[in-house]
């Protein structure tokens, strides 16, 4: 297995945003705590957007009266031409105003439909389940539409953790699955220990692993994901994570500080026959358990 760092991450996370604006009446949760999808959250004094809303309901019933005028005007003149009573200017202005007041109709209609959904938005709603944070903007303060920030909610079950895997570990990975016949990148698994915990007593997926490797770093964001069932992972921990590099092997390990340095070559001093050491050059792997991997 090879040990990375990495933290835990939300798989939704959200900035409670206004979409209009005013001031705030009432804040309807408890901070910190859970909250549903589609629970109100803050309510914006919602009186002048009332008072739009009628003043474009009147306007619609303006138009629609204009439009009933215009249209017996119409069926009127229609009538009068066939027995040559009015003139045909006369008759196709009647017909345009007839268009006209039918498109004023339409342009009430949807202003009616904007204004209900501003007094609609008076109402500031979680748009994904999870946990509160605290409340930015609290009763009596001023909200600026798609601009203050009144709260956060971020989920919690399942959450994500995002490691750096190096280019050698991502292709050992690659390679037992490549031998196990497990498929792509999702099929691997990862064990996960948080920093108060012994050992790695969580498991997860990989899900996700980015598009490209950092050329200056040499490493690329991958992203397991784990079910948070019992509530203990938070966002924003640090995790210890284990990715399964190759299946079990047979090899030779020894103390690291055995293995001396003569310019570019690795070697260690073996007791031989008669008691005498003997110089080996070695071959040398990762790290496993304090102890170094000795290839050949």
């Amino acid at each position: 297995w090879d040990s990375f760092n990495g933290r835990i991450a939300a798989k939704e996370s959200v900035d409670i945003r206004p979409r209009v604006g005013g001031y705030i009446d009432s804040v309807s949760f408890s901070e910190g705590q859970a909250v549903r999808k589609g629970q109100v959250l803050f309510t914006i004094d919602a009186r002048p957007y009332k008072a739009t809303l009628a003043s474009a309901q009147a306007q619609l019933q303006r138009a629609k009266a204009a439009q009933a005028l215009a249209r017996t005007q119409d069926r009127r003149a229609r009538d009068l031409l066939a027995d040559r009573a009015i003139s045909a200017e006369e008759a196709d202005n009647r017909a345009g105003t007839l268009a006209q007041t039918s498109a004023e109709v339409m342009a009430a209609e949807a202003a009616m439909a904007a204004a209900q959904l501003d007094l609609g938005f008076t109402e500031v709603r979680s748009p994904i389940s999870g946990v509160a944070g605290r409340a930015v903007l609290t009763a009596g303060n001023l909200a600026q539409a798609n601009q203050s920030v009144l709260s956060t909610v971020v989920s919690q079950n399942p959450v994500y953790v995002y490691f750096d895997a190096d280019e050698q570990s991502l292709l050992r990975s690659r390679q037992q699955k490549a031998t196990n016949g497990s498929g792509g990148a999702g099929a691997a698994q990862v064990r996960i220990g948080l920093a108060n915990e012994d050992g790695f007593p969580h498991t997860g997926q990989v899900g996700f692993t980015d598009n490209r490797l950092d050329p200056q770093t040499g490493t690329l964001t991958v992203r397991a994901t784990l079910t948070n069932d019992q509530g203990l992972f938070t966002p924003g921990m640090f995790a210890r994570v284990q990715m399964q590099g190759r299946s079990d092997f047979q090899a030779v390990l020894i103390d690291d500080k055995a293995v001396l340095t003569d310019q570019d070559r690795k070697y260690a001093y073996v007791v031989g026959e008669g008691g005498r050491a003997e110089r080996r050059e070695l071959k040398l792997g990762r790290m496993f358990e304090g102890r170094r991997i000795v290839e050949s």
